[in-house]
């Protein structure tokens, strides 16, 4: 049996953020991921739009580990929608300008991410999915995996459930809400062509506004997948790779040239399954001050809405070592297609880690100490912060 002081399981950004946050405070970390790579629907799905870490109306609202993982990203040249006026000074920063979001390349982020972990003394585990998780007294005590080597303990102290899936909230009894419309099926996919190297967005949110509101998104099929069963995620993959194909024979009509340079790895999932927090945060509670804020987050969908994230959505009194980050935070369901985006992966990545390196109760965890070490470290908590400035 291995010990570890966090254990973060699922490494996308929100696992990434979580698993940097707490090596930092100098404490031992250990990231669970299944895939061979890092960056989950972000690298290996390759949704690689990160989306905006501002308002629209020229205030950024997530900063910190948020903000150093997009020039991450880009740190050798953005793919496409590069904001010169948020990285250059270039310009101006209103309502009629360019959001400060970037696309990047998958591969060279996810190499880029594994060194920077690394470098910081985080253990990661690859092909490597968390099964089952043994609890004591409303602790988790233990973790169960399965890998190559077979199924392992790991002691842990506490635990971010960054999996996406809400899995560990799942099998220690903390309490869980599904997405009931469910997911859409999507095929995003990297062409090349006579008009260079090309991402091809095919489905997106599950929501029906947001692909009205994504230009060059087309939506295939009314059906909706819950991505919490097996057989129906198998299924999902192979319609992917179908209409994938579909689509690249159609581009070689008009372009001979046409090739697939690489498909998604994962199922192409946004959401499925969240925690039931000790707090609620809905889509009406835009510009609310909260006194438990750990970060904000804008909407990727439409300029001007800003959400502080209250500390309370990111745990469950049932489990009181066990926090969440990324899409399985406490929210409404309108809410959710917000936060499940990268910026606010990483927010709520970086809140979860570190609050996870200072206790083992986050029921007892006095906030204003934890938003302390976050203001510390380059997060602003509170939108009159910014307004103001």
């Amino acid at each position: 049996m291995k010990k570890y002081d966090v254990a973060v399981c699922g490494g996308g950004f929100a696992g990434i953020s979580a698993a940097l946050a707490a090596s930092r405070e100098g404490k031992s970390v250990i990231l669970f991921e299944r895939e061979y790579i890092l960056g989950g629907l972000g690298t290996a799905g390759l949704v690689t739009i990160y989306l905006p870490l501002c308002d629209g109306y020229g205030h950024q609202v997530s900063f910190g580990i948020a903000e150093e993982l997009l020039k991450l990203s880009i740190k050798y040249g953005a793919e496409d929608r590069y904001p010169e006026n948020w990285l250059d000074g270039v310009g101006t920063r209103t309502e009629k300008d360019k959001r400060y979001l970037v696309q990047y390349n998958a591969q060279l982020f996810a190499i880029l991410v594994e060194k920077l972990l690394v470098d910081n003394g985080v253990d990661i585990l690859y092909g490597s999915y968390v099964v089952d998780a043994e609890t004591e007294n409303n602790r988790i005590t233990k973790l169960y995996i399965e890998n190559k080597s077979g199924r392992l303990e790991y002691n842990v102290r506490s635990v971010v459930d960054a999996t996406g899936d809400c899995d560990i909230a799942k099998f220690t009894g903390a309490p869980t809400d599904t997405f009931k419309p469910g997911n859409v099926l999507a095929a995003w996919y990297y062409f090349t062509g006579d008009d260079g190297y090309k991402l091809q967005m095919i489905g997106s949110s599950p929501m029906p506004e947001a692909e009205r509101l994504s230009d060059g998104i087309k939506l295939y099929t009314q059906r909706r997948f819950t991505g919490l069963d097996g057989e129906e995620i198998s299924e999902l993959v192979y319609l992917s790779h179908q209409r994938t194909f579909e689509d690249w024979l159609e581009k070689r009509k008009n372009d001979p040239n046409t090739v697939i340079s690489t498909i998604a790895t994962i199922p192409q999932l946004r959401m499925t399954r969240k925690i039931v927090g000790e707090y609620e945060l809905s889509d009406s509670e835009m510009h609310t001050y909260f006194e438990d804020s750990i970060g904000m987050v804008s909407d990727w969908k439409k300029r001007g809405p800003v959400y502080e994230v209250p500390f309370r959505t990111l745990y469950s009194k049932k489990v009181k070592n066990l926090i969440t980050a990324g899409r399985c935070t406490s929210v409404n369901e309108t809410l959710w297609d917000v936060m499940r985006v990268i910026p606010c992966c990483a927010v709520t990545g970086q809140a979860a880690g570190t609050a996870a390196s200072m206790t083992d109760d986050f029921t007892t965890l006095d906030v204003s100490k934890l938003q302390e070490r976050l203001k510390n470290n380059g997060v602003v908590l509170h939108e009159k912060d910014i307004i103001n400035n």
